[in-house]
């Protein structure tokens, strides 16, 4: 089935975020485990460690904030798609890791970085 104009654009929007915010991460002496992390439950955009943590990173991508802040897109229930993302990861890597939850905003060429988002 053949995708929208709009759907490529927001695909492609999406991969710039995401790889704009692994380059931070790396700047940041992130390591990069994972991303587009695929799991029964859902897709976690890019999971990462920073010391004993492992952060389960939600990258949200927008033109401009005329819709609100990305950050806002973050429901409750993406949060919680998240919690499960963690405890599969955990299952499948020793255990349930010690998990932060973060989120990446992406505006332009600008990032803003939430650290405990949730």
């Amino acid at each position: 089935m053949p995708r929208s104009p709009q759907d490529v654009h927001k695909k492609l929007l999406g991969a710039y975020g995401e790889k704009q915010v692994v380059a931070f991460l790396k700047k940041q002496k992130m390591k990069v485990l994972e991303k587009n992390y695929h799991t029964p439950f859902g897709e976690a955009d890019i999971i990462a460690q920073e010391g004993e943590e492992i952060v389960f990173i939600e990258v949200k991508t927008r033109e401009s904030s005329a819709f609100g802040e990305p950050r806002e897109a973050v429901t409750p229930k993406k949060q919680e798609t998240y919690r499960k993302i963690a405890l599969y990861y955990g299952s499948k890597h020793g255990g349930e890791p010690n998990a932060r939850f973060d989120v990446a905003e992406v505006l332009g060429k600008e990032i803003n970085y939430i650290k405990n988002a949730f």
